[in-house]
């Protein structure tokens, strides 16, 4: 679950055209163009996580629950303790998103569109990212009934502890750069009126 709601989260915010609120005398209204800028803070976001997922964690070494630090060390093939836990990825990937989902709707909401709120962006920018993120993190952090082939109970996949780092972490990080993003990048295309901005 915590994978496809990852997915869902941060592809939402990366596919979700700019809106803003047009004001000359003859094109009056709503616009929503798609920006192939966005590669700059998904891969922006990408970079981070994967430092996230490598040197920091491997710096801070917060084993996953049920696990020593000796065990992930050794990283023993199938035993759930090949990696740290802490910060999570998950978290910090899909609050990520959903930082930026908001820094680029309260950029283009106060500044481009002069405060107009707009439902689909506030929906597309905040809404799904933000349910997706707490769905990826409730997945990362429940813990199952089930029993593994030993019987012994599985367990979280990661501590709360982790997933709030990685959330915290995550959310301001895509915070500043989707408001960096918005801030340097106008909504409208700078050479016409196509739907596509390059």
């Amino acid at each position: 679950m915590s994978h496809v709601m990852l997915g869902v989260g941060a592809g939402t915010v990366f596919l979700m055209p700019r809106v803003y609120y047009s004001d000359p005398e003859s094109t009056v209204g709503w616009k929503g163009r798609w920006h192939f800028s966005m590669f700059a803070p998904a891969m922006t976001m990408a970079a981070a996580t994967f430092l996230v997922d490598g040197p920091i964690r491997n710096a801070l070494q917060y084993p996953r629950p049920g696990c020593t630090v000796d065990q992930t060390l050794v990283a023993n093939t199938d035993s759930g303790c090949e990696t740290f836990g802490g910060p999570s990825t998950h978290a910090f990937a899909s609050w990520g998103a959903t930082g930026v989902g908001t820094g680029i709707f309260l950029v283009d909401t106060i500044k481009f569109s002069k405060g107009r709120f707009n439902a689909g962006s506030f929906i597309g920018n905040i809404g799904v990212p933000l349910v997706a993120s707490i769905l990826t993190s409730v997945g990362r952090g429940v813990e199952s009934p089930a029993v593994d082939e030993f019987g012994t109970q599985t367990l979280p996949y990661e501590t709360s502890n982790q997933i709030i780092a990685g959330t915290f972490a995550g959310f301001f990080t895509g915070l500043l750069v989707g408001g960096a993003y918005a801030l340097l990048q106008r909504p409208s295309c700078g050479y016409g009126n196509a739907i596509f901005c390059w």
